[in-house]
């Protein structure tokens, strides 16, 4: 994808046939094996320690940091932002993942619902799904018109570059995932309990327009890959090297200053030894 401040949005669309395979990441994984978890765990340490790094230079500066994940179902999104946020403080990274508008949203203007969850100073907010679902599901899905999408596509490269202009760095992410690995997902979640949750109506209503999303995704980068604020694919495949691919991307885009290290020393505890023992009620151990 080229830089473009180009906002056309003429809607592409094409003749029905077999299961669509995108060259990105169609035998993407092919070329080398699965990462093995020990590997992975040893990547993600050294990664996490650069994500505190990074949280504390933001809270330090007073930065403000945005990253939009979008992508198929099955993709890896939360995963991925689980991986990120589960070593550092939620009270500076935030994730939203907003559930469907209500009445008194959908009078707004589309975008409004998000604007309130906008990192200030010092926060890093994490979008799984964005305002992005007016050119994804909400256009394939028909939960709008295409009026409402080509407006959309119209106005959002604007109100990316005020959103940058205001000084947040915006990192917009798809995450890409392979007819076969994303039919294996799912068979997966149907009767995992674990994954169950994870497995909607919407999901099922969604596998067999495959075709229609890469439609509404190229549509989307056409109009939205911007200089300020453009799209970065990552090929999931492979959870685990995805995973980390994301998350060093993430790191070379903030300008965030490695943490020195600290001389601690622990002070000597007082313990009182007369101290009364409050009766309390201790839980079964059956381990």
């Amino acid at each position: 994808m080229a830089n473009t401040s180009s906002t056309s949005t003429t809607m592409t669309t094409r003749k029905k046939k077999g299961p669509a395979t995108d060259s990105a990441s169609a035998g993407a994984t092919q070329s080398q094996p699965r990462m093995k978890t020990k590997e992975y765990e040893k990547e993600l340490r050294r990664l996490h320690g650069e994500l505190v790094a990074m949280q504390e230079w933001v809270k330090a500066t007073g930065a403000k940091v945005c990253v939009v994940f979008e992508g198929r179902d099955t993709a890896g999104k939360g995963g991925t932002i689980k991986a990120i946020t589960e070593r550092v403080s939620p009270r500076v990274f935030r994730v939203i993942a907003l559930p469907a508008p209500t009445e008194r949203e959908k009078s707004q203007m589309y975008a409004q619902r998000y604007f309130a969850h906008f990192p200030a100073a010092g926060e890093v907010v994490i979008f799984d799904r964005s305002w992005y679902n007016r050119a994804g599901v909400e256009r394939v899905m028909g939960f709008c018109t295409p009026e409402q999408t080509e407006s959309f596509l119209r106005m959002t490269p604007g109100v990316e570059r005020a959103m940058v202009d205001s000084g947040i760095i915006l990192n917009k992410y798809w995450l890409d995932v392979s007819p076969d690995e994303q039919t294996r997902r799912l068979r997966g979640r149907i009767n995992d309990p674990r994954k169950v949750w994870k497995l909607s109506d919407m999901d099922v209503k969604s596998y067999k327009r495959w075709d229609d999303y890469s439609l509404a995704r190229d549509d989307m980068f056409r109009a939205t890959h911007t200089a300020w604020a453009p799209w970065h694919v990552a090929v999931t495949d492979d959870k685990k090297r995805g995973r980390l691919n994301i998350i060093t991307h993430l790191l070379s885009q903030v300008p965030y200053e490695p943490l020195q290290p600290r001389d601690v020393k622990l002070p000597e505890r007082d313990v009182c030894d007369d101290a009364t023992a409050l009766p309390v009620r201790h839980i079964p151990t059956p381990f």
